[in-house]
C-alpha cells in the first residue's frame, strides 16, 4: 500500500530527532549576515553542479529526511549533473566533516515554469543515492504543519554560501543573517512586491539584508515553540537589481504551502527520473 511521502519525511525526521542541531546556532550580532557557527546549521547542504570535471556550488537546500533534500526548482537545469555536498562548512578546506552524495531522483514541482517565477512553485524534491550518516555536523530539519503561517516579525534566519552583496563574492564560510518575516499584506503591496507574491510564498527581511544570488534552494530556518528549527521556506528570488533593495524582502517558497504536493508525489523509483518540467536567487 503506497504511503504519501510526506508523511516518510515527517516520520522520518523525528526518528533522528529533527531541527535539534548538537551545535546551537550563534545569535546575529550584525545587520548584514556573519560566518555561521560551524556545523550550527547542520540540515543546509551545498547543491553542486559538474563543470568539466569539477563540480562548482550553485544552490543551497535542505535535508529535509534522511535520503531526501528540499531544494528551489529553478536550481534545477535538465541535463545538468549535480552532487549533493553534506557537513560542509568552509569550502576553502576539506574538514573531514563533509559528505557527498550522488542524486538518484529529482522531482521538480508540475506547475514550476522557469519563465514565470513569480506564479510560484518553486519547489524540487532531491532522492540521495544513499543516506548520509548522521552526525554532529549532519541532522535533518524539521517540516511545519500544513498551511502554517507565521506571524509578521517573526524570526528566522536565512543561511547559505550566496554572494555577500550585489554583484559581490561567494563566501567560503557558511553565512546567516537574520531576517524576520514580512506579512503578506505588506509584502503584497503595490510598492513593494505586489502581485508578484503569491500566497504560497513568505516574505522575510528587506533594506540591509536579504539573500542573494547563490543562496537559491537554501532554507528559510524558523524556531518552533517546541524549541526545533522548522524549514519555513526555500529561497526563491530576490530583487533583480539589488540583493537588498528596500520594499524587497527575499522572497521564499512557503513550504507549509506544499504539503498536498509532498502528499502526491510517487514512492522513489530505481532510477533516475526527471518529472516534465519546464531566475531567482
Amino acid at each position: 500500500m503506497m504511503q504519501t511521502l510526506v508523511l516518510l519525511l515527517l516520520q522520518a525526521a523525528y526518528v533522528v530527532g529533527c531541527g535539534v542541531p548538537a551545535v546551537p546556532p550563534q545569535p546575529s550580532r550584525v545587520v548584514n549576515g556573519e560566518d555561521a557557527r560551524p556545523h550550527s546549521w547542520p540540515w543546509q547542504i551545498s547543491l553542486q553542479v559538474k563543470h568539466g570535471s569539477r563540480y562548482h556550488h550553485t544552490c543551497g537546500g535542505t535535508l529535509v529526511a534522511p535520503r531526501w533534500v528540499l531544494t528551489a526548482g529553478h536550481c534545477i537545469w535538465p541535463g545538468d549533473v549535480y552532487r549533493v555536498v553534506l557537513g560542509e562548512h568552509d569550502m576553502s578546506l576539506q574538514e573531514g566533516s563533509e559528505q557527498i552524495r550522488d542524486i538518484l531522483r529529482i522531482v521538480v514541482h508540475p506547475d514550476w515554469d522557469i519563465d514565470h517565477v513569480a506564479d510560484g512553485n518553486d519547489v524540487a524534491l532531491l532522492k540521495l543515492d544513499k543516506s548520509p550518516v548522521m552526525t554532529d555536523s549532519v541532522a535533518v530539519a524539521c517540516l511545519p504543519e500544513d498551511g502554517q503561517i507565521l506571524p509578521h516579525g517573526a524570526p528566522c534566519y536565512i543561511t547559505g554560501w550566496g554572494n555577500l552583496y550585489t554583484h559581490g563574492p561567494m563566501p567560503d564560510k557558511l553565512q546567516q543573517a537574520l531576517l524576520r518575516v514580512v506579512e503578506h499584506s505588506v509584502c503584497s503591496r503595490s510598492d513593494w512586491w505586489g502581485v508578484n507574491v503569491k500566497r504560497t510564498m513568505i516574505c522575510a527581511g528587506g533594506d540591509d539584508v536579504s539573500g542573494c544570488n547563490g543562496d537559491s534552494g537554501g532554507p528559510l530556518n524558523c524556531p518552533g515553540q517546541d524549541g526545533r528549527w522548522y524549514v519555513q521556506g526555500v529561497t526563491s528570488f530576490v530583487s533583480s537589481r539589488v540583493c537588498n533593495e528596500p520594499r524587497k524582502p527575499t522572497v521564499f517558497t512557503r513550504t507549509s504551502a506544499f504539503s498536498q504536493w509532498l502528499h502526491q508525489v510517487p514512492p522513489p523509483s530505481t532510477s533516475t527520473q526527471y518529472l516534465s518540467w519546464t531566475s531567482s536567487c
